[in-house]
């Protein structure tokens, strides 16, 4: 049974259930999730928790009344007139986005019709169990300054075996959320007089960034990279020759006026990387050239889609761009590959599949470069042996590309790393190298994000790891608990000699009596706990502790610092 249309069919089921249990109700969209469902509402009643029993019974007769799923190809003007009969203006404002020339289909289940594309189930027997969890408010198109709508979540599996399994997964994911171990951990911040979706990162999640971007800029050099850094605004007239005033211009912000001449804060890299090219003759000795940086961004994103550090406003991207010959493609995309899964398995991510966009109907470019880059991304994928399914006509208009899922620690799936072939760009900044025979050719440009942004791979960190960094990424690694005041003073030199070898390391001044300081230290999820007695201070020892496997005895400082260097060697 398809997954998608078994979440999408409950969901038409809830919105179905509502119109009969509530008067005037108004309907937005009803998607399915990766997870579950959800279904938009405007009605004058407030929907809580306390009605979804009757919602579920009624969506349960529903199912049990094995209703097909009809669908309904009509004309445009039939659609607006049977949605302005039934009054659903939201409806009517989402029958706009459909582009001419597209079909516009209802499906109905008894006496419900949707303005709906699919997917379906054939009958509402054919859902299983299902669980609805809860409801919040939700701006129409996610602009605050529509009107809030209700919004009902939920979740559905083919039994109620899969259902419970489901709900445990759910269950962990809610105490994994990044958000709320963000204030458990005190790891980082959005601030309402700041803005939204504008990230402030607290001192220890900023150590574990400039520990990943440590290790990035190491990996990159070893990789045969060089770094650039680029400005944060640009000229109109640049954003106007990449297209991002045509095309993206709803991302930017607005532009400010510099001595006359309008400019906008970059959304992307790209344009810079390309100028850097651009400011001298290339050859085709000088290539492939690899160009990383580090390049925060800022795009435009309505307030209702914005989530913690999964969607913001401003962020860094770990972005790069490839210049090279056609001879040198194949090998560059499966080096970029490589070099990608070297990184997700440095920090703990093994389960990895991939997307594969191809050409779609409209494009630009020459399609035997499109063929060649195509061949290129899936010989790649085939020779690193990662799963993954070919998405026909998904590509962008301006090149194929590869979308590299990681999988966390209970089994979700998260679109990552991006490599994108670019046939528009070159073209509109007119880019050459000098080939062999002497005359002007016009490069390969891959774009990839390996990452995708520190923000939200951040997040995702989190919630792989539920906060209990490895050593190697751990913000504060040791931690020193002195018994008394009296070992303060050895506390604190001996955590001076750990920073002095590279240790991210704190000592609890507290007062409080050492099972208290070890729980705080547990609740800080602290890899290693060093209690500090007075037998230690004598014989020159610690008594370790380590966050997961408890209390490991007695080491001599040497022992610890070996201990200690060796997993972070192998980033345990």
């Amino acid at each position: 049974m398809d997954s998608i249309a078994l979440r999408h069919s409950t969901a038409h089921v809830l919105a179905a259930a509502v119109c009969r249990l509530f008067d005037h109700v108004k309907l937005d969209i009803g998607p399915a999730t990766d997870s579950g469902f959800y279904y938009d509402f405007d009605l004058p009643h407030r929907l809580a928790p306390e009605d979804f029993p009757a919602i579920e019974e009624e969506m349960r007769r529903l199912i049990a009344a094995d209703l097909p799923f009809e669908r309904l190809e009509v004309s445009r003007a039939e659609a607006a007139a049977l949605l302005q009969r039934q009054q659903q203006d939201y409806k009517l404002d989402r029958l706009r986005d459909i582009p001419e020339g597209e079909p516009i289909t209802f499906y109905r289940c008894g006496e419900f019709m949707d303005l709906c594309r699919g997917p379906h189930l054939e009958r509402t027997g054919q859902i299983g169990a299902f669980k609805l969890l809860s409801v919040a408010g939700s701006y129409f198109r996610g602009l605050e300054t529509n009107p809030m709508l209700q919004r009902v979540y939920g979740i559905a599996a083919v039994s109620a075996e899969e259902l419970r399994t489901a709900l445990q997964r759910l269950e962990e994911a809610q105490k994994r959320d990044h958000r709320k171990l963000a204030k458990e951990l005190d790891l980082f911040s959005i601030q309402e007089e700041v803005g939204p979706g504008l990230i402030h990162w607290h001192p220890r999640a900023a150590r574990i960034r400039a520990v990943i971007e440590e290790f990035w800029r190491r990996e990159h050099f070893r990789g045969g990279y060089e770094l650039l850094y680029t400005p944060h605004i640009g000229r109109a007239a640049l954003w106007e020759t990449s297209g991002h005033l045509d095309f993206y211009r709803e991302n930017m912000y607005a532009p400010m006026d510099i001595d006359g001449t309008a400019y906008y804060v970059k959304p992307m890299n790209c344009p810079f990387h390309i100028q850097v090219y651009r400011s001298r003759p290339r050859s085709y000795r000088d290539l492939p050239l690899r160009w990383a940086e580090l390049g925060t961004v800022y795009r435009y994103e309505k307030s209702g889609v914005l989530h913690g550090l999964m969607r913001v406003r401003g962020f860094t991207q770990d972005d790069a761009h490839i210049f090279c010959t056609p001879e040198q493609m194949a090998a560059e995309v499966q080096r970029t590959v490589a070099f990608a899964l070297e990184i997700w398995r440095a920090f703990g991510f093994t389960n990895i599949s991939a997307y594969l966009a191809t050409r779609p109907a409209k494009a630009v470019g020459d399609p035997v470069r499109w063929e060649q880059a195509t061949a290129s991304l899936r010989l790649a994928l085939e020779q690193q042996r990662i799963p993954y399914t070919t998405d026909e006509g998904g590509g962008a208009f301006y090149g194929p590309k590869i979308d590299l899922k990681v999988q966390d620690a209970i089994g979700r799936e998260w679109q990552m790393t991006t490599i994108q072939f670019d046939f528009n760009m070159p073209e509109r900044f007119d880019l050459a190298y000098r080939g062999e025979d002497g005359r002007e050719h016009r490069p390969y440009m891959v774009h990839r994000a390996l990452l995708g942004s520190l923000e939200r791979f951040f997040g995702v960190l989190i919630e792989h790891y539920a906060g209990a960094f490895p050593l190697w990424l751990a913000p504060e690694q040791v931690r020193l608990l002195p018994l008394t005041d009296r070992q303060m003073a050895g506390a604190e030199a001996l955590a001076e000699r750990l920073r002095q070898a590279d240790f991210r390391v704190t000592v609890d001044r507290s007062a409080e009596k050492i099972g208290a300081k070890i729980r705080a230290a547990q609740l800080d999820k602290v890899p290693y706990m060093l209690v500090i007695g007075p037998r230690e201070l004598e014989q020159g020892t610690v008594a370790v502790r380590s966050r997961v496997a408890g209390d490991l005895g007695s080491m001599s400082e040497q022992e610890l610092m070996d201990r200690l260097c060796s997993e972070v060697a192998r980033r345990a």
